[in-house]
């Protein structure tokens, strides 16, 4: 967060400045909406705000240019999703809303630069700017966390925040763009909808191709009453020692090698998906990364897209949380001491089973105790996978050329966290973000069979 200076450091070497803060409304009246929060929505009020970062070269456009048009087509693209410019409220059962006014802020928008010693006020010395675009890729997040806004806020605080905040930071040759979106108000799903939409308006697009389908009670209507204190606990840690962030990079070699071996041995039944056999190989590499006992549990967690599987299901452009975390688990030394083929089983077995009848099952529960997830809910030892390599997050071109680098944030990061990417080469490869306790992140970057061909950054 900003020090009373206005400066935010990053490191002992990387100071960002901002230079400008501004809100930005739908372009055209909206008027006054409202729109429940429903089931699937409220597990998540006491996460953080989910944060995406998108760095780009500028390819010869100019900074103040880059933003002027990112600015107009927001306030455009606002139009359609003008639920991002609102805000969280409750009614008087106690039942959360997303709500929209005219007179609302709308989208918080930061501008900034980097610089090296705190001296560049004007920002107009470029050579004293402490990063181009490919200096920034090869750091951990943790270097650049401060290139995203709303670093440590609770999705909670968009009962007085905006839904969604946007820094823009000046480099070299290009931008870094850093997004914060109240993870309460939308998945993975409708976050690359909501970005690709932005992008196409930005290259000339005259309207959005796929417009949010924004009424979410058409998925579930039951109303459910949250108490909650007006300061409400910080998520727990699930470990008391630092994290460690890295970069592991498996071009469409290494995923074919790992889907090949895991199905050598299928014969008729249903052969593993891609999803299965990384998620696996991940699951295997990290539990023995950790040193577990053999009898101690480990347990794998999906957050799975309900938007086909509920009944009836949901258009693709759904927007909202249409997501439910599906989990399997057994003792360390089974997962490690056994075939990979036994836990891809257990990984398979889980996601089929979670169907209409298994998603209306957990709605129930949820409506007869409803409770807010906190990161210790994912479960012992875990391994949790998030986001998925079918967003085709380096697509997102807003005119000035396809992102270098696409990475989430620090928050939302816990021991066992991972984040999977489409590989920026394209095709086949998958990055894959990995959060875990120091030393065990030590061991897994030295596994010569968990990397395969590829890289960690």
């Amino acid at each position: 967060m900003a020090s009373e200076n206005g400066k935010q450091e990053t490191s002992s070497t990387i100071k960002v400045k901002i230079t400008k803060k501004y809100n930005v409304k739908p372009k055209k009246n909206i008027g006054k909406k409202e729109c429940q929060l429903i089931t699937f929505d409220l597990p998540y009020l006491g996460f953080f705000y989910n944060q995406k970062l998108l760095i780009y070269k500028g390819n010869g456009s100019d900074y103040e240019e880059m933003v002027g048009k990112l600015k107009d087509g927001l306030s455009r693209v606002l139009e359609e999703f003008y639920q991002l410019g609102g805000k969280l409220g409750r009614d008087d059962d106690g039942v959360f809303k997303v709500m929209y006014d005219d007179d609302m802020d709308g989208v918080e928008v930061l501008e900034a630069i980097l610089d090296h010693d705190g001296n560049n006020d004007d920002g107009d010395n470029h050579d004293s700017m402490v990063a181009n675009v490919d200096e920034l890729a090869s750091k951990e997040i943790s270097f650049m966390k401060d290139l995203i806004p709303y670093n440590g806020i609770l999705n909670l605080e968009g009962l007085h925040l905006p839904l969604l905040a946007i820094q823009l930071t000046k480099l070299r040759d290009g931008l870094a763009m850093g997004c914060a979106f109240n993870h309460a108000v939308l998945d993975g799903t409708s976050t690359w909808h909501f970005m690709s939409s932005w992008a196409d308006i930005c290259c000339g697009a005259p309207s959005i191709s796929l417009p949010p389908f924004l009424d979410r009670t058409k998925a579930r209507s039951t109303r459910v009453s949250l108490n909650i204190p007006d300061a409400p606990p910080q998520p727990e840690s699930t470990t008391p020692t630092p994290l460690r962030e890295k970069l592991f990079r498996f071009p469409e070699t290494a995923i074919e090698k790992i889907k090949a071996a895991l199905n050598s041995g299928k014969g008729d039944s249903i052969p593993f998906s891609t999803f299965q056999s990384l998620s696996t190989h991940i699951w295997r590499a990290i539990t023995s990364a950790r040193g577990l006992k053999p009898e101690e549990p480990t347990v794998f967690t999906i957050f799975v897209d309900c938007r086909k599987r509920v009944s009836p299901p949901m258009p693709d452009s759904y927007f909202g949380n249409l997501i439910q975390a599906v989990f399997t688990g057994t003792a360390s030394g089974m997962v490690t001491g056994n075939p990979p083929e036994f836990a891809a089983g257990m990984i398979q077995a889980a996601i089929k089973a979670h169907d209409a009848a298994a998603i209306e099952n957990r709605n129930k529960e949820f409506e007869g105790s409803p409770i807010i997830f906190q990161f210790k809910d994912a479960g012992m030892n875990c391994v949790a996978v998030g986001s998925s390599p079918r967003f085709k997050v380096y697509d997102v071109d807003f005119g000035f050329g396809k992102p270098e680098w696409v990475r989430s944030g620090t928050n939302n990061r816990f021991d066992g966290m991972v984040y999977l990417y489409p590989g920026k080469d394209g095709g086949k490869s998958i990055d894959v973000e990995i959060s875990l306790e120091a030393r065990a992140m030590e061991v897994l970057e030295k596994d010569n069979k968990f990397l395969l061909d590829g890289e960690v950054i």
